[in-house]
């Protein structure tokens, strides 16, 4: 049977520790305590039924309860096994960026991390070079740098047939 719990926001590691301990302690008959991809303040646990569940959550800090109903695998298994999208980001695109702080900024990627889904970009609009830590979800590529490379090209030549002609 999977239940979900409902856990204070931002402790949810700490919680799934917590139920994961006293289910080894008291030998409980729980198979699995997961933090939830992409939802706050709730996780899933798998028990044989609802008493090994009750009594693993039971008089916790941070657990705030058992939700009503068990729930099918179907119903949460995309937020267990998220999807990894292609990422379609490269160093030197300039991107921007579309939520947080820095909203409507233009950026420069300087760096990727895609183990935690981040960039590190340099905002361009900013007169000293301020590396900035975005989620790639929060950004967006609005040009190349192979694409500014080749118009760089096409202005150099239509100046030197200026200067020519």
């Amino acid at each position: 049977m999977i239940f979900i719990i409902k856990v204070t926001t931002n402790k949810e590691e700490k919680a799934v520790e917590m139920i994961s301990d006293r289910a080894k302690k008291k030998d409980l008959n729980v198979f699995s305590v997961v933090k939830l991809h992409g939802l706050k303040g709730y996780m899933v646990l798998e028990s044989a039924d609802r008493e090994s569940a009750e009594e693993a959550v039971f008089n916790l800090p941070y657990v705030k309860g058992i939700i009503g109903k068990t729930v099918q695998y179907e119903e949460i298994e995309q937020m267990l096994e998220p999807k990894v999208e292609e990422m379609n980001i490269e160093i030197n695109d300039i991107v921007e960026i579309m939520g947080q702080t820095f909203k409507g900024e233009q950026a420069k990627v300087t760096r990727i991390d895609k183990q935690k889904g981040e960039v590190v970009v340099s905002l361009l609009g900013a007169s000293v070079p301020i590396p900035v830590t975005v989620k790639i979800d929060n950004i967006k590529v609005i040009r190349r740098e192979k694409e500014v490379g080749e118009e760089d090209e096409e202005i150099k030549e239509d100046d030197f047939e200026g200067l020519v002609g």
